[in-house]
């Protein structure tokens, strides 16, 4: 594990408590835009979750109400920094390239646009602000939404309101990204976090390994075939059913008692 950025703690929040680790975005003055320290911030952090075997969930958050994140620092790539704001192992913010086998939902207040968008993107659930907007402006300023965003929207909307966004740069509203299924949750602005602490709970109550082995397969619905899904299926199958939490649950639910889950 390499050595914890400064920026850990200022620039990137980084808290656990109960299984569930609350990351928050900490650069009120620039929009919560993406710089170098972000970066390198979001790459540890990614790592360390993982590591973490106490940490079951992660949530996505901001320090801001109006704005979740504002995307890539602009005044850090007109000063030729614009490597500094992806790193090797994550890409864009240390994050959207990331390998993550642990579930993790955006918690988005405000505008959630270009960079900004691609990060809740990248997450597996989105609880959102009823007062929230997404979008990929990139379009409007001669450039390209390079971070995930012009795959990951289409496969996660109906094919032509995702080029639509794509193709336009407007954004849409929270509640437009509720009925078509990219929001899992939407709340006034007030209660996001506590949402989003509410679906990871749920989620933290599961056998961790069941719901990281069942998360990978899942998140490869859209890119195997039938035959290669049926091979990736059955061997994390195989990988659950050998583990002690796969004895521990039947147990429990017999002796009418809460599971005590290994991850293993």
């Amino acid at each position: 594990m390499s050595d914890k950025p400064e920026s850990v703690g200022q620039e990137v929040l980084y808290e656990v408590a109960d299984h569930i680790a609350v990351v928050t975005l900490n650069r009120p003055d620039k929009r919560n835009a993406v710089n170098g320290a972000v970066a390198s911030a979001m790459d540890w952090i990614v790592k360390e979750v993982e590591r973490d075997e106490d940490v079951r969930v992660a949530i996505l958050t901001s320090s801001l109400e109006s704005t979740f994140c504002a995307g890539a620092d602009l005044s850090e790539i007109s000063k030729g920094n614009a490597r500094a704001l992806s790193t090797k192992d994550g890409g864009f913010a240390g994050f959207v390239k990331s390998s993550r086998s642990k579930p993790w939902i955006a918690a988005v207040r405000g505008n959630a646009l270009a960079g900004g968008c691609e990060l809740p993107l990248t997450c597996d659930m989105i609880v959102a602000a009823d007062n929230s907007r997404f979008g990929l402006p990139e379009v409007k300023r001669g450039i390209f939404a390079g971070a995930g965003g012009v795959f990951r929207l289409p496969r996660a909307l109906p094919r032509n309101i995702a080029l639509e966004i794509v193709a336009t740069g407007d954004p849409l509203p929270a509640e437009r990204m509720y009925q078509l299924g990219l929001v899992n949750r939407m709340v006034p602005s007030e209660d996001v976090l506590a949402e989003a602490k509410g679906l990871a709970a749920q989620i933290g109550a599961n056998a961790p390994l069941a719901v990281r082995k069942s998360l990978e397969v899942a998140r490869q619905a859209y890119d195997g075939t039938e035959e290669e899904l049926w091979k990736a299926s059955n061997e994390a199958s195989a990988v659950v059913f050998s583990s002690e939490d796969a004895k521990e649950g039947p147990r429990a639910f017999l002796e009418k008692r809460v599971p005590v889950w290994k991850g293993r």
